[in-house]
């Protein structure tokens, strides 16, 4: 927890999209202080005519690098939030080529109770991870 899942159009390489994880992952230690083996990506690789990427009439301008993330997290405060945007496309343009006009991210918050791990259980509920009192461990 965080989920980053990732949209991208074909034509990336294996070392591309190894970097764009690596370079999200450091942000996200950064600017939403997730822990170190916090880390759960998924990328979705789309043909180009499969998907429309425009800007919302923003005027900004689009390329085939395009990356959307969506980002599934507990709850973070506006300046966590924000300050993740600013990081995240400063990193992927240094570390990867990536222009920030070609990153969209979308972050959805849920709650403790949207998470389960493994083993049938919600490990924030019982305590198992942080940020919830701790219950007894159902085995």
């Amino acid at each position: 927890m965080p989920l980053l899942v990732f949209h991208v159009l074909e034509g990336r390489s294996d070392k591309e999209i190894a970097d764009m994880l690596d370079a999200t992952h450091r942000v996200a230690l950064e600017t939403l202080h997730v822990p170190l083996r916090d880390r759960y990506q998924i990328v979705h690789v789309h043909k180009k005519s499969h998907v429309h990427f425009e800007d919302t009439g923003l005027n900004i301008p689009r390329t085939d690098k395009f990356t959307l993330l969506q980002i599934f997290t507990r709850h973070h405060p506006t300046e966590a939030k924000t300050a993740f945007y600013k990081k995240f496309t400063e990193e992927l343009e240094r570390s990867c080529g990536i222009k920030p006009t070609d990153v969209m991210v979308s972050i959805m918050s849920n709650t403790d109770e949207d998470w389960s791990f493994g083993y049938g259980r919600a490990q924030f509920l019982t305590g198992e991870l942080g940020g919830a009192p701790a219950a007894a461990h159902a085995g």
